[in-house]
């Protein structure tokens, strides 16, 4: 159906800004990012004894892993096109013995699957690195709005050679822990490209690539540090197109039927919808196409609708009323409507006793920045016209229930194997996501700082999942318990799309090459 261009980034910003202000208000009394933190409560546990021997491992591979870093931070490439970031990733990981299971995973050419294995059996502990960039947002390692080094505009607002970095950095540091301990085992990689669009995570959960994982661990970017049980939205994404026929509007538009005043029609049945969804739901669409010219009636229109609920049957739900609304309004102009309902994510379901393990290992993590660092920070918050408070520098108390209003495609994992995810600060208190700031410090010692200590969290969380077979069940047994009563998992994205809607001419593989796997690119 139509374009395929003008996929924008997801609510990833907001997703992480709510839980941020969710972590804020627990416990800490601040009601904004910008606020004066409270100090964590001392907590009875011991410190994991795992996080010392992560530190190390991860300080002996500080320079591949900031290698990832900074790489994928200069070529800064955009969603479903990162060909030179995932090799990026997949340099480091074959140069300590991972091994490549999978290129071009899912129908996405940009996302991978590495492993390396140790032993017979053992369990299996997953991460999920990301590596695009957003548009709009290049800009050099400075404290001021400044041109990128790339020479594009676009740049890692979200972090995500952060996350990236962190995520690998940690599987190259949990391989060094379980060959110094003789532990059985796999730890296993999966490149998720197109976090900020159609996200790899989708495509792999619809082919099933996590049947025999134990747990995944991801960590996101934020300008505090918190984990707890937060759940995230449920969402569908569709493209809603109105085909008619065209003709001269002054002198004979009885013989034309506007694809417009359909796609009018529909907009105006999807307001008289508003008063009738739940107050958890969210629906927000703009206009694709509307005409060419005001003198020919438009013979198509497309609108890009996004819906989003607590969890995946009140959003199909929702999108059902949506094509019964696309059909009446094409009924209503002679026109015909087609909805493609291209993605859609599953609502993020926490798991407690990941939750919790990981808060463990963050309290064993000091959040310390330099002079330099927080004055870096402090420019930062002066050019945003915020309160110049620097890095947070301790972390939030365990959020015991919170929500935020946005999607991830973390999403679909977290409903077929237990799910930790956490946040950690990498751009200053009071300054959103998906600003410069947060490209600025992601590109620097701030940057540094918290990739380093992001991996440590998890490599040491990772091997704790390894030996200890009560916490893997613990973690099983609360998915078991969130999902009872839900329906069986099925993909929101149809048996018919085998790749994402806006993948690159360039990427799409035609004939039997193998244009991505293929390719040798100049890394740097």
């Amino acid at each position: 159906m139509g374009s395929k261009r003008g996929l924008r980034p997801s609510g990833r910003r907001e997703v992480v800004l709510g839980v941020a202000g969710t972590a804020m208000a627990a416990g800490s009394g601040a009601t904004a990012p910008g606020a004066a933190q409270a100090p964590a409560p001392p907590t009875a546990l011991a410190l994991p004894p795992s996080s010392r021997a992560a530190g190390r491992a991860v300080a002996e591979l500080r320079d591949p892993i900031l290698r990832i870093s900074r790489g994928v931070w200069a070529k800064a490439e955009l969603s479903l096109a990162e060909v030179l970031s995932h090799a990026i990733h997949l340099r480091e990981l074959e140069a300590a013995a991972f091994r490549v299971t999978s290129r071009g995973t899912a129908g996405v050419p940009t996302a991978f699957v590495a492993e390396w294995r140790q032993g017979s059996g053992g369990p299996v502990i997953g991460y999920l690195p990301e590596y695009d960039a957003l548009p709009g947002l290049g800009n050099a390692a400075e404290p001021r709005q400044a041109p990128g080094p790339t020479g594009t505009d676009s740049g890692h607002g979200c972090g995500h050679n952060m996350i990236g970095a962190g995520c690998t950095g940690a599987a190259l540091a949990l391989k060094r822990l379980m060959e110094a301990a003789g532990t059985a085992g796999t730890v296993r990689v999966y490149g998720c490209a197109a976090e900020e669009t159609e996200g790899a995570k989708v495509y792999m959960a619809r082919a099933g690539l996590f049947g025999d994982v134990d747990a995944v661990l991801a960590w996101h970017p934020a300008p505090v540090a918190a984990a707890g049980l937060v759940r995230m939205n449920a969402t569908n994404n569709a493209k809603i197109a109105f085909r008619g026929r065209t003709a001269h509007a002054g002198n004979a538009p009885w013989e034309g039927r506007s694809a417009l005043k359909a796609a009018e029609l529909f907009a105006a049945g999807v307001q008289a919808m508003r008063e009738h969804i739940l107050p958890s739901a969210r629906i927000h669409y703009i206009y694709e196409n509307a005409g060419v010219a005001p003198n020919v009636i438009p013979d198509f229109a497309q609108l890009w609708i996004t819906i989003r609920d607590l969890d995946r049957p009140k959003v199909e739900a929702m999108t059902a009323w949506l094509r019964q609304i696309a059909e009446g309004a094409a009924l209503m102009t002679q026109t015909r409507a087609e909805v493609d309902v291209f993605f859609g994510m599953y609502d993020l379901l926490p798991n407690e006793p990941l939750a919790r393990h990981l808060h463990r290992h963050m309290e064993a993590v000091p959040l310390e920045w330099s002079a330099e660092e927080q004055d870096f920070a402090r420019a930062c918050q002066r050019a945003m016209g915020v309160a110049e408070r620097g890095m947070a520098t301790s972390l939030l108390p365990f959020i015991e229930n919170g929500a935020a209003g946005g999607s991830t495609d973390i999403g679909d994992i977290s409903h077929q194997v237990p799910t930790g995810v956490f946040i950690w600060p990498t751009l200053p208190l009071g300054i959103g996501l998906h600003t410069w700031p947060v490209t600025a410090c992601a590109g620097m010692g701030i940057g540094d700082r918290a990739t380093l200590q992001t991996a440590r969290i998890l490599a040491a969380a990772g091997f704790d999942l390894m030996t200890d077979a009560a916490l893997r069940e613990a973690a099983r047994a609360d998915l078991r318990r969130r999902r009872e009563g839900l329906p069986a998992f099925v993909s929101p994205i149809p048996t018919s799309r085998t790749g994402p809607l806006a993948l690159p001419p360039f990427l799409t593989k035609t004939g039997g090459d193998e244009v991505v796997s293929g390719m040798q690119p100049d890394l740097g």
